[in-house]
């Protein structure tokens, strides 16, 4: 913890302040000093608002000039001079592109969705959570099994208390309803749908593989996942390794663990080491079991340091505790999700 500052700008004793008054005049060459000064103040923010032209060296105000759409590093003073200077620039553009693309992507893991009931981090694996059809908001299992236990809860969704849907079009229906306004999450659930050949959709991976882009789009991370998995494994599109690490680094920096662990994995069969091992210690920090594994094999190798594996597991564990309740435990105890 960071120590209190001991003194605060007001805590100044004694009568100081009133040695400030002079009855001498004032001297104008500390007037002229001051003057100097403030005009250099203004110089000083008049240069930085200048730029150079990475092309013909020309100066000109920032605001005025044409920036790198790309990097962001290297201004021009029209659209010509960019042009002309682009094949100059292209390495070092592509390479501080990149630098920005992996600034974002391993970030650290952004903060798990909340149930809203429980207000706890919701559980890693999804089939521990329940989408809700009628409100558009998804349960975990402690909640559900909850109200399922309490008198007069039992098919009632547990949030806005609408009872189940009584058939496999009502349900459909709310979940299109969602879609309208927007649900990113509904777009989800109803390609999954269209992917199993469920509820009375066809099974038609071609529009399952539509709707995950569109929740992706919408902000879903699991729209992107899904996505990802598609291209990994060819199904009903063609099998595409780089789209599939495309939309896994979508899905990772949208919030997905599980999209995370795949990114390892892959760097890892490329042979791209270090890679691998960052997106595993991410993953497993954020309280995942199989990237936790990953990183303990890593440190037996001597890929992952003794301090990185130590930081990890207290990490994991720690995440582990944060997720965990009684009413969860119960229900991975009971069968209401088998």
């Amino acid at each position: 913890m960071r120590s209190m500052s001991s003194t605060t700008g007001n805590d100044q004793h004694g009568g100081g302040s009133g040695e400030m008054i002079s009855s001498k005049k004032e001297c104008t060459s500390c007037e002229q000093t001051n003057v100097d000064n403030i005009t250099e103040d203004f110089n000083i923010v008049a240069l930085n608002d200048m730029s150079t032209c990475a092309n013909c060296g020309k100066e000109g105000n920032s605001d005025d000039m044409n920036i790198c759409n790309k990097c962001k590093m290297v201004k021009y003073c029209n659209a010509a001079c960019k042009k002309k200077h682009r094949s100059k620039h292209k390495k070092a553009c592509e390479r501080r592109v990149a630098e920005m693309h992996d600034e974002k992507l391993f970030k650290d893991h952004p903060p798990s969705e909340e149930c809203p009931i429980c207000m706890l981090p919701m559980p890693i694996d999804a089939g521990k959570t329940t989408f809700q059809a009628c409100c558009g908001k998804t349960i975990c299992s402690g909640c559900i099994y909850a109200l399922e236990e309490s008198e007069g809860g039992v098919g009632l969704c547990p949030f806005c208390r609408t009872p189940a849907s009584s058939s496999p079009e009502e349900h459909i229906n709310r979940t299109k309803k969602l879609m309208d306004k927007g649900n990113a999450e509904a777009f989800n659930q109803l390609a999954g749908l269209y992917a199993q050949g469920r509820m009375g959709m066809p099974q038609d991976r071609g529009k399952a593989n539509e709707l995950n882009l569109k929740a992706g789009e919408l902000g879903c991370d699991n729209g992107y996942f899904n996505l990802g998995n598609s291209y990994r494994d060819g199904k009903g599109v063609t099998a595409d390794t780089e789209k599939a690490n495309y939309y896994f680094e979508l899905a990772a920096m949208n919030g997905s663990i599980s999209a995370r662990n795949n990114l390892g994995c892959l760097e890892h069969r490329a042979g791209n080491y270090e890679r691998a091992y960052k997106h595993f210690i991410i993953a497993a920090r954020a309280g995942d079991m199989a990237s936790l594994n990953n990183v303990k094999k890593g440190f037996m190798k001597g890929v992952v340091t003794k301090d990185e594996y130590e930081m990890t597991l207290r990490a994991y564990h720690e995440r582990q505790k944060e997720m965990k309740s009684d009413e969860r435990d119960k229900a991975d105890a009971s069968d209401i999700f088998i």
